[in-house]
């Protein structure tokens, strides 16, 4: 009986030594994956119906949408109508027109689990298709004498210059943030430069505005504009992320 006692207690000590001689790994493994929702977010910017109400001389319209492509990268676009009229110094003029925006956003901010916020950098290319309508213009005279309160009247017949379109690069800076379950509320700003113009007719009337690109003045090719935008996400499929993966790269 002692023989087998021993033969025992040998066996434990042996297998004792072959399990402490390998680390004890006392790391909770976490085998949890996230999935990650990709799809459509499509919405409307809000600036511009309320600017039709409350500015006399404007109507505008956009529509915004972006479809997230990979985690971080989101292709985006804004799709707008504006009609415009303004006084100038010398010109009366309505501008009228539909624009078109397509890019992409990188979105720069590290989400904690479960979040969908979102805080963008990105750039646009763009394109318009436009008429202007000049409603009256006045004659520049440095004698006074005869109109001391405004200039000459030169013409009130209004005169369209249609098939205008421009071309411009936009850089945005943006974000977006989950208001409710799949509603955002988001706004961007906008740095624009202009690339084209049509040529045309522009010594008689050039252009002076741009829908969707902003006021053009004298050898300046810049503009700057913005939108505040409400959007509905459209769920389209799911990608699982490691969710300790996740917590690494906030980490580092």
């Amino acid at each position: 009986m002692s023989r087998y006692f021993i033969s025992f207690l040998l066996f434990s000590l042996v297998w004792s030594g072959f399990s402490q001689s390998e680390p004890l790994d006392l790391q909770q493994k976490d085998t949890i994956t996230h999935k990650q929702e990709y799809g459509l977010r499509i919405g409307v910017d809000l600036s511009r119906p309320v600017l039709s109400f409350t500015s006399d001389g404007y109507t505008g319209l956009e529509f915004v949408g972006d479809y997230r492509f990979t985690d971080r990268i989101w292709l985006a676009g804004e799709l707008g109508n504006e009609k415009r009229t303004d006084q100038e110094d010398l010109y009366n003029f309505t501008t009228s027109g539909s624009y078109l925006k397509l890019g992409i956003d990188y979105n720069t901010y590290l989400n904690w689990y479960g979040m969908n916020n979102s805080i963008t950098v990105g750039g646009r290319y763009a394109v318009a298709s436009f008429s202007q309508t000049l409603n009256e213009y006045r004659i520049y005279d440095s004698n006074r004498y005869f109109s001391p309160d405004d200039f000459v009247l030169g013409g009130a017949d209004p005169e369209e210059f249609s098939g205008r379109n421009a071309t411009w690069l936009e850089m945005v800076i943006g974000m977006k943030a989950e208001l409710f379950a799949n509603i955002y509320i988001g706004m961007s700003i906008r740095l624009g430069h202009l690339v084209s113009q049509s040529d045309g007719d522009l010594e008689r009337f050039p252009n002076l505005w741009i829908p969707g690109f902003n006021k053009i003045t004298d050898g300046a090719k810049w503009g700057v504009g913005y939108n505040y935008s409400i959007s509905y996400f459209i769920p389209l499929y799911k990608k699982a992320k490691n969710r300790r993966a996740e917590s690494n790269t906030k980490t580092q």
